[in-house]
């Protein structure tokens, strides 16, 4: 029952940070404040959950990692590929070797390669830390592109790299051959298995759906399935699973342009993949506030007469690793940055060469989140020996650490170096937005048009169907800005606010009539549900 309560309160407190941070008279990040309310439901309890990395991996990450990979923009995704790859491949080995060495050098206790795997699994950022920090900043758009499909791909290399290092402190040894076979496998086996259960599973539902029928709600949950599905598979091919959700998302995101969805499955849809969004992501950061108590308390246990290391002591080295994190990250992006400009120039493209606040945001935007914390938490107990293992509570200290200090960091940081930065506009969305508009428009026109020569033809009642004709195309001319000027995307935008203003006022008018026919008992409930409802489906469309 104990276990219930904790899940309950957990819930609670994700509920109510939403609004704590809406009270407080200063701005503090949303996942910082569930941390702490993490940290108060643990007290209240008396102890921990016990958290089991394998568990927490399956029942977070996949879906989180799937719907990320679904609405994560393709375009930006493969226009910015090689820096993506830079980030998510070169970014984490860097790290890795740097902040490895500067670990062991910092804390001799710890071995090397003990000190490796501490840089490896701190090493990627994480989409959901990413995206909950930048929720409430102005992030320039490609920057934050580049940002989510760094942290999406990132996982996979910092992972491998946190295997193999923990594998050279079991038994001593260490192959770069196997590593780079092993990477190799897992990115790309992860992959294919993200991409096939998608395709098969879409493509089996199709058939199944046209054949016998299916039951509303069985499409939504069929989607929420997917991404465990592709991740436990993969993880039994011994291939990346997080790699397997991120693809099945991004394949997700190409079978849903197929347009066989009905519009009342994809606003389900996307109702409850809000919800589960908003309560895993919340979740996450409760318990990693819930597990902090216990971890300092090892780690200061640790930090004894016989370590050498004060908690004072403790503290600070926890800070310079995560200072030493931003640094690195810093040098990384500036470098590649430089290469990157120079190969444009002696190709006799034309660039833009950012401003160093750009460079700065983008190493103060790399936020560790739970990927870490699950990570960390799969250290061996022991060594083949039955010796412990080396500074375990330490290593797991630290990277709790690292995961507090970049959220601080971000969440202080970006908004101070963001303000005021001035880049490029993107015009390319909103032409592209102009252009689908316009073009859906005019497609829609003629469907008007050939459906009504075709009723006024037959139709005994041909005045009435000229009379809809005339008012549903008149819809779609008043969207296109008139009948003169229709290319104008001035116009367009102008006739859009014009018809939403209008449109917004007279919803909501029909709202309260049917409310007040609702009190007066003069229409049913059922009725009443029925009518708001499509009134909200249109609002919906206006806000």
């Amino acid at each position: 029952m104990d276990s219930v309560g904790v899940v309950l309160a957990m819930l609670l407190a994700v509920i109510g940070s939403g609004y704590l941070v809406r009270m407080l008279p200063f701005g503090v990040p949303l996942p910082l404040v569930q941390i702490g309310l993490g940290a108060v439901i643990s007290g209240v309890f008396g102890h921990g959950v016990i958290l089991d990395p394998e568990i927490f991996f399956l029942l977070f990450l996949p879906p989180l990692l799937f719907l990320d990979g679904w609405r994560i923009p393709k375009i930006g995704l493969f226009r910015d590929k090689g820096t993506i790859l830079e980030l998510a491949l070169g970014l984490v080995v860097f790290t890795v070797v740097g902040a490895g060495f500067l670990i062991h050098w910092l804390v001799p206790a710890i071995p090397l390669a003990v000190a490796f795997a501490l840089a490896a699994i701190v090493a990627p950022t994480d989409p959901v830390a990413v995206s909950a920090i930048t929720a409430r900043i102005h992030v320039p758009h490609r920057l934050m592109h580049i940002l989510e499909g760094e942290s999406l791909l990132n996982d996979a290399s910092g992972l491998v790299c946190f295997r193999f290092a923990v594998a050279a402190a079991m038994t001593g040894a260490f192959s770069l051959a196997s590593a780079s076979v092993t990477f190799l496998w897992v990115a790309l086996a992860g992959i294919a298995c993200g991409v096939a259960i998608t395709v098969v599973v879409s493509f089996v539902q199709r058939v199944v759906g046209q054949r016998f029928g299916e039951e509303p709600g069985s499409p939504i949950l069929v989607n929420l399935l997917l991404p465990f599905g592709a991740y436990l598979v993969a993880e039994h091919l011994e291939a990346s699973g997080i790699l397997a959700a991120v693809a099945a998302g991004v394949t997700m995101s190409y079978v849903e342009l197929s347009g066989r969805a009905l519009a009342t499955t994809r606003i389900r849809r996307t109702v409850v993949w809000d919800t589960v969004q908003f309560s895993l992501n919340g979740v996450m950061f409760v318990l990693l506030g819930e597990q902090l108590p216990e971890i300092i308390a090892r780690a200061l246990r640790y930090a004894g007469p016989e370590a050498a290391l004060t908690p004072l002591t403790l503290f600070g080295i926890a800070l310079l690793i995560s200072l030493a994190l931003i640094l690195l990250r810093l040098v990384w992006v500036w470098v590649s940055l430089r290469l990157t400009l120079l190969n444009a120039r002696l190709q006799g493209q034309k660039v833009y060469t950012p401003n160093f606040r750009l460079v700065l945001a983008t190493s103060l935007a790399g936020v560790r989140g739970a990927i870490t914390m699950a990570g960390v938490l799969t250290l061996p107990l022991a060594l083949p020996s039955g010796a412990p293992f080396p500074a375990r509570d330490l290593v797991i200290f630290f990277a709790s650490a690292v995961i507090i200090v970049s959220l601080v960091v971000a969440s202080v940081g970006l908004p101070r170096v963001l303000r005021g930065l001035e880049v490029p506009e993107e015009t390319t969305e909103a032409a592209q937005e102009d252009l689908a508009r316009h073009n859906a428009a005019i497609a829609a026109i003629a469907a008007i048009e050939r459906v009504g020569h075709a009723h006024l033809g037959e139709s005994e009642h041909a005045d009435i169907h000229a009379s809809a004709v005339d008012h549903v195309r008149g819809v779609y001319e008043h969207r296109l800005g008139g009948t003169t000027g229709a290319n104008e995307p001035s116009r367009i935008r102008v006739a859009e606010q014009a018809e939403k203003e209008y449109r917004l006022a007279a919803l909501q008018a029909e709202r309260e009539a049917i409310l007040e026919l609702t009190h007066q008992r003069k229409v049913s409930d059922d009725i009443a549900r029925k009518l708001l409802r499509e009134i909200d489906l249109v609002e919906a469309r206006y806000r």
